[in-house]
């Protein structure tokens, strides 16, 4: 206990108590922390439960029986009839064999462009990064039109692997600096050690940074997935046939035509969205983008 000399508005200075104790004021502060992260907790509770309103009428919906439905309650029969009387497994299909062809080709073209860019320090892979860079703040609309241009040339207009080709070329420069990112948490000494006992350069890459790389190459696959299964712009300009469309033109044609049948439109909508979630849900823990804007210092 100190005792302290108070001032009082009225009765002017008086002699008072202050519990000192740094015990108790640190227990006081402690109360105050956790009654803000209360109310932060909240407010980040309320802004996701807004967030996920569509996604939970669009779920609902999908589950909903159609107007000329007779089932009660819940049901699957959107889905079933979704599938049977639409192209949305083709439509899923081809999906799928763009996006995991881009993930696939992206991570393997990234990774030792990535190491180039974390581990080199000469003048041309400063100027290779800063291609990247300038590349990187361009809008692929500005791209569109010359690339169907020369596409159609080379028949490769109306056509998986065209989109799948733009797809590759607009998430490589993100996706090396998210490798270049990761690739410079790893001490460069484990690589020296390793070239120490014989080993190559590219062998001391494959063998010590690959390794240790997981979650860096999960964000980066991760990454390409979403881009290449989320888009739309690209594949409305080169893709024409029916059959050759993929998710989220098939969704766009389908709305078209059923535009007053919402619970159908939802159930593809539904389908649309489970990959991406199954994703995240095995993969979310390894989803790290950190460091990513400021790869660029010091190059």
């Amino acid at each position: 206990m100190s005792a302290v000399l108070h001032a009082h508005p009225e009765t002017g200075p008086s002699l008072g108590l202050i519990d000192a104790d740094p015990n108790k004021t640190r227990r006081v502060l402690s109360e105050a922390g956790m009654r803000g992260r209360w109310w932060r907790f909240a407010a980040i509770l309320a802004i996701t439960a807004i967030v996920l309103v569509p996604i939970m009428v669009t779920v609902v919906l999908a589950f909903t029986p159609g107007p000329t439905s007779t089932a009660t309650g819940l049901t699957f029969e959107n889905l079933a009839n979704v599938f049977s009387g639409t192209l949305a497994a083709t439509w899923l299909q081809n999906s799928l064999v763009t996006t995991l062809s881009t993930v696939v080709v992206s991570v393997a073209v990234a990774a030792p462009a990535g190491y180039v860019l974390s581990r080199g320090r000469s003048k041309a892979v400063s100027g290779y990064s800063l291609l990247l860079f300038v590349m990187q703040s361009l809008p692929i609309i500005t791209s569109v039109v010359p690339l169907f241009i020369l596409f159609a040339g080379m028949g490769l207009v109306d056509n998986l692997l065209g989109i799948t080709i733009i797809y590759v070329g607009s998430t490589m420069t993100v996706a090396t600096w998210m490798m270049a990112a990761y690739f410079d948490s790893i001490p460069i000494s484990l690589e020296e050690a390793s070239w120490i006992d014989g080993c190559s350069v590219f062998g001391s890459f494959t063998k010590v940074v690959l390794r240790n790389s997981l979650p860096g190459i999960l964000s980066t696959a991760i990454f390409a997935f979403l881009l290449a299964w989320n888009d739309y712009l690209v594949a409305i300009v080169f893709l024409r046939s029916n059959e050759i469309f993929t998710l989220p033109m098939g969704v766009q044609s389908f709305f078209q035509q059923n535009a007053t049948d919402w619970t159908s439109v939802m159930a593809l909508a539904v389908v649309m969205m489970l990959p991406p979630i199954i994703v995240f849900a095995a993969l979310n823990k390894y989803f790290s983008v950190g460091g990513i804007g400021g790869s660029l210092a010091g190059r």
